[in-house]
């Protein structure tokens, strides 16, 4: 996937082995303490649904699965989200580095509407804060 200046980018260190980080990407029950209640296929072409606390529903299909390593997805809103970001309209890349011990994850979303980057970045910011939480135990 090539870096476009639209894409929101975000780099954080979890204090956790990518193995436990990814984890909590694939795992329906550990999804649910960070980022909301989890239906996941994880595998390329399968599909997920997450209805978050607040009720708002992502639906999106995986596009790659390299286990502690990397995850694609594409990404959008079901219900309750904003209604520009349809389901599978976007795409999340997830990549896992371990780095003494702890891991390097950078997430990539790219292909979101101008008007509703803001929002999806004070969301990642949140919820991988939740997500570092959460793997570091």
């Amino acid at each position: 996937m090539s870096l476009s200046s639209d894409d929101i980018v975000h780099t954080i260190l979890i204090h956790a082995r990518p193995a436990m980080v990814w984890s909590f990407w694939v795992d329906p029950d550990r999804m649910a303490q960070w980022w909301g209640a989890a239906e996941l296929e994880p595998t390329a072409g399968g599909r997920y649904r997450v209805t978050m606390p607040t009720g708002q529903v992502m639906e999106g299909e995986y596009v790659e699965v390299r286990p502690h390593e990397r995850i694609v997805f594409r990404f959008g809103w079901a219900t309750g989200g904003d209604p520009a970001v349809a389901p599978r309209s976007t795409t999340v890349e997830v990549t896992l580095a371990e780095q003494d011990g702890a891991t390097l994850l950078t997430l990539r979303h790219s292909d979101i509407p101008a008007p509703n980057r803001r929002e999806h970045e004070g969301g990642w910011s949140h919820f991988l804060g939740r997500l570092a939480q959460a793997a570091a135990g």
